[in-house]
C-alpha cells in the first residue's frame, strides 16, 4: 500500500502546473481560434473537479436559483446568495478564470448601483471577472464597469 501511494504522488509531483486563466489568457486563445471550455459549479467539489479537468473559464451563475434552490426562475435570487456561491467556487479554483453572474436587478437601476455591486462581487469572492445579461440595454453599464476596472 505504502509503495502504491509513493508511485501516485511521483506521478502528481510529474504532471506539469497550468497557468492561471486570465482574460488575456481567453483573448488569445481566441485570436488563435483555438477552443475555450466553460462551465458551470455552484459549489466546492464540483469546482474542484472541473479546475483539476482543465476547464479554462468556470461561472457561477444565477442559475443556481433552478439547479441549487429548486425554484422555478432565477429572478428570486439575490446579490449575497451569489457571492456566497462564488465564494465556495473560489476556494476549489486554482487556474480556470471564474466569471460571476450578477443577479437580476443588480445592476439594472443606475450605474453607481451597478459599480458598487460589482465591486462587491469582486472584493469579496476573489471573482476575476462578472457576467451580466442585457445586450445593448446595458452597453452603457459594461462600458462604465470596465472603465472603473472591473472585467466584464
Amino acid at each position: 500500500m505504502l509503495e502504491n501511494r509513493t508511485e501516485n504522488e511521483g506521478k502528481k509531483a510529474m504532471k506539469p502546473e497550468r497557468k492561471k486563466i486570465t482574460t488575456k489568457t481567453l483573448f488569445t486563445m481566441k485570436q488563435k481560434g483555438e477552443k475555450i471550455s466553460a462551465l458551470t459549479a455552484y459549489d466546492f467539489l464540483m469546482a474542484r473537479y472541473l479546475d483539476e479537468a482543465g476547464i479554462d473559464l468556470m461561472l457561477v451563475g444565477d442559475s443556481l436559483g433552478n439547479v441549487i434552490q429548486g425554484n422555478n426562475t432565477t429572478l428570486t435570487v439575490t446579490l449575497d446568495e451569489m457571492i456566497y456561491h462564488a465564494k465556495i467556487v473560489r476556494k476549489a479554483v486554482r487556474t480556470a478564470l471564474l466569471v460571476v453572474d450578477l443577479p437580476f436587478m443588480s445592476y439594472h437601476v443606475d450605474l453607481k448601483e451597478s459599480v458598487r455591486n460589482c465591486g462587491r462581487v469582486m472584493k469579496e469572492t476573489g471573482a476575476d471577472a462578472v457576467k451580466l445579461e442585457g445586450g445593448e440595454r446595458i452597453a452603457e453599464v459594461v462600458k462604465h464597469l470596465v472603465k472603473v476596472g472591473i472585467p466584464v
